[in-house]
């Protein structure tokens, strides 16, 4: 079975990362692809909640719908990404202490429709690097905000320590 997988050491630490994974409404901003939120669960990301998004690549859009399938809070998010009638991919996210950073694990694969039947190097190539792209992204954010909290006499994010 295709599965991609990424790690990337961000400069920020793991409750600051957390943050940003769980505000359903910051997805868009780094994750490559999403066009907008649709909606988020309130409780998100607690186990079941949802994530509507439209993804698209210039005028070609659908609609996708993110289900929690494991939460531990702060180190682990595993999602179910469903774009019918694309299938459904099982995203699954884990950050480890790396000193005062964070080591963000990504692995993604397919759980139903033709990325079940599409195996090899064309494929995880592809998810390897949109993923990359992504991780890249969110690295930034969660750098810049950091960074943003660090200055002196910068108001405090309290996100950061949920």
């Amino acid at each position: 079975m295709t599965v991609a997988r990424n790690r990337r050491l961000i400069l920020s630490s793991p409750p600051e990362v957390w943050a940003l994974l769980s505000d359903g409404h910051r997805y868009q901003e780094w994750v490559t692809g999403t066009r907008r939120i649709l909606t988020a669960d309130p409780h998100w990301p607690a186990v079941g909640a949802r994530l509507r998004v439209r993804v698209g690549l210039g005028p070609l859009t659908v609609d996708d719908t993110c289900v929690v399938r494991i939460c531990e809070p702060g180190r682990r998010l595993e999602l179910e990404a469903k774009a019918d009638p694309f299938g459904a991919a099982r995203i699954a996210m884990k950050l480890v202490p790396w000193g005062e950073h964070t080591l963000f694990l990504l692995d993604w694969h397919p759980l139903r429709g033709p990325g079940t039947r599409m195996h090899g190097l064309p494929v995880d190539y592809a998810v390897s690097v949109r993923n990359g792209m992504m991780l890249t992204k969110l690295a930034r954010i969660a750098v810049r905000e950091h960074e943003a909290r660090a200055r002196p006499g910068a108001p405090q994010d309290t996100r950061a320590a949920q």
